[in-house]
């Protein structure tokens, strides 16, 4: 059985995410889980909270919490979230683990003794208004490179150009907007990144098929001005991973931790570990090439912001620790979702965001418009006109009004069960020649993880069965040959518990409520259409689901416009 690890980039804990953050790592990631289980894979699906670092700490001041219970309490909601929106992980985990506490500390003593490790007495600075050193993330100026104003201290948004606090012009504390800030000696520890570059290069060309949005981001990284840099691993922060090599002191280095960018990739396979624990699994058969896992395809989900974390810093440890980890062998990243003409806000509220999206409509109506659109070769833009569009043309008028049709036609001519007599001619021979073609252009775009192309093909199967059915013309048939239309409808039910299982990964609710309405819990995948066409025999009972899915009117359109155009507190 193929064996794949999935991993989906790691939120924030500080706050709810927007649909922008949901379409860019765990939602695709989701849809590759399911398809693969599907298919028979066994699956290892991770993700978990990032919980350490200033945006915690900040956070959970803002909320008059200490830290640690601030980051129980958001796991939980964005746990909820999670599974609000039909995230089937293995395991969802937290970054401030003792798994991720233990691993952390001893990749940190396997790269100093690999002599990739260094300390460093580094300037940092300081916000004298704040009274604390500033981590590179809450630092914001003029980017020196574009001139972008919004630049942060690690890295420009604009022009993704690497950056120092002291390269920005005019500097500011995003804290407190201070600009009283003074540069202080400190010391921590950096990675010698550099020093990997040539074998960093090499891995990434070994790599194969990878989006060109992964290796040019990657490559830009590698190559443009000074190349790959070495990078501090830790900070002056009372919340983190303290610095320690394994279990042994770090000297000179009391009362730091571990930098969030470090410690927070390596919770993927603390994770799994965590999942071991709860359920009595071996986590190395999916991380250790000495332990089985170099049976394993690892494949990562995430926005372009996080590719090069992913494909230079993460691998820089795992390959830099000199032990058999497992590393990526798929890349899949995405562009940016935006809002209406815009940028999703998280701090202006505007945009939609998880928990209200649940709030107004269910988690498939989201699901099919998030992944039907996702921002694979270049940005997508979210509009509510579009939005409606597609429930109502793609969800409700394609594949809702078959269901319906078929069931209720059915039920009223020949009760709830599947008809029996009359046989298939040239009609039906058509569409399962038409849906044979179909599911193995889905099946590949679903393999290669082209998620539009194989939304569009979803949606194609779907139309074949309308068409079919405004061709066979039942009702008509019934009125002469009660026989034929019987034989009809026994391929239109068995059609809708096909599109329940190829749904499955796209619409899970849908698939269910589809499968429930067939009275039936096959929902393994097609040896080959004809055979699926003919699951449900004759005399089987099924029933007359309630409406999939509501059509989206002018009115709710224009209100939720309106309520997210900024609002948000």
């Amino acid at each position: 059985m193929p064996r794949t690890l999935i991993t989906s980039a790691i939120p924030y804990i500080n706050g709810i995410k927007h649909l922008g953050n949901l379409i860019g790592s765990q939602l695709p990631a989701d849809l590759h889980a399911r398809y693969l289980r599907a298919r028979g894979h066994e699956v290892m699906f991770i993700c978990a909270t990032d919980e350490h670092g200033t945006p915690a700490e900040l956070a959970a001041a803002k909320a008059g919490k200490p830290v640690a219970d601030y980051c129980a309490e958001m796991w939980q909601v964005q746990k909820d979230l999670a599974d609000g929106f039909r995230l089937s992980f293995d395991h969802f985990g937290r970054s401030s683990s003792a798994q991720n506490h233990r691993l952390t500390q001893h990749f940190a003593a396997r790269l100093d003794a690999a002599g990739l490790i260094e300390e460093r007495s580094s300037r940092q600075v300081y916000s004298n208004a704040d009274g604390r050193f500033l981590p590179d993330r809450y630092i914001e100026g003029i980017c020196p490179n574009c001139g972008f104003e919004d630049a942060r201290g690690d890295q420009c948004d604009n022009c993704t150009k690497q950056l120092d606090p002291t390269d920005l012009i005019e500097p500011r504390s995003t804290i407190s907007g201070s600009t009283d800030l003074e540069v202080r000696e400190t010391k921590h520890l950096y990675l010698k990144q550099s020093q990997l570059k040539d074998r960093l290069d090499a891995w990434i060309d070994s790599q194969d098929g990878w989006p060109v949005l992964t290796t040019s981001i990657a490559k830009k990284w590698l190559h443009d001005g000074d190349g790959l840099q070495d990078r501090g691993i830790t900070r002056d922060l009372d919340w983190g991973i303290p610095v320690q090599k394994g279990d042994e002191p770090w000297p000179g280095m009391e009362g730091k931790v571990f930098y969030v960018w470090f410690d927070a990739p390596i919770e993927y396979i603390a994770g799994t570990a965590e999942w071991a624990d709860a359920n009595g699994g071996d986590w190395e058969r999916w991380w250790r090439t000495d332990k089985g896992a170099e049976d394993v395809r690892y494949v990562q989900f995430m926005g372009k912001d996080n590719v090069p974390f992913h494909t230079l810093s993460f691998p820089a440890t795992l390959l830099g620790s000199g032990e058999p980890w497992k590393t990526v062998d798929y890349l899949k990243s995405f562009n940016y979702l935006n809002y209406d003409g815009g940028q999703f806000s998280t701090s202006r509220g505007r945009g939609v965001f998880m928990d209200q999206a649940l709030d107004i409509l269910p988690a498939d109506y989201w699901r099919w418009w998030l992944l039907s659109h996702v921002p694979e070769s270049s940005d997508t833009e979210f509009t509510w006109e579009n939005f409606q569009a597609s429930v109502n043309k793609d969800l409700a008028d394609v594949l809702g009004n078959f269901v319906s049709r078929v069931t209720k036609f059915c039920r009223a001519k020949f009760g709830e069960v599947v008809p029996e007599g009359g046989t298939w001619g040239a009609p039906e021979a058509a569409l399962i020649e038409t849906l044979t073609t179909r599911l193995a252009a889905y099946e590949r775009h679903m393999d290669a993880i082209e998620i539009r192309k194989a939304a569009q093909e979803l949606r194609a199967i779907w139309v074949a069965g309308n068409e079919y059915l405004q061709e066979a013309a039942p009702w008509t048939v019934h009125k002469t040959d009660p026989q034929q239309a019987a034989a009809q409808i026994r391929l239109a039910l068995n059609l809708i518990r096909l599109y329940a299982v190829l749904s499955q990964p796209f619409i899970p609710d849908a698939s269910a409520a589809m499968l429930a309405a067939m009275d039936t819990q096959d929902d393994s995948w097609p040896e080959g259409i004809e055979a699926a066409l003919n699951v449900l025999p004759a005399g089987h009972g099924f029933a007359v689901p309630e409406v999939l899915f509501a059509k989206i009117t002018d009115d709710q359109r224009e209100e939720w416009a309106a309520r997210f155009a900024g609002t948000r507190s």
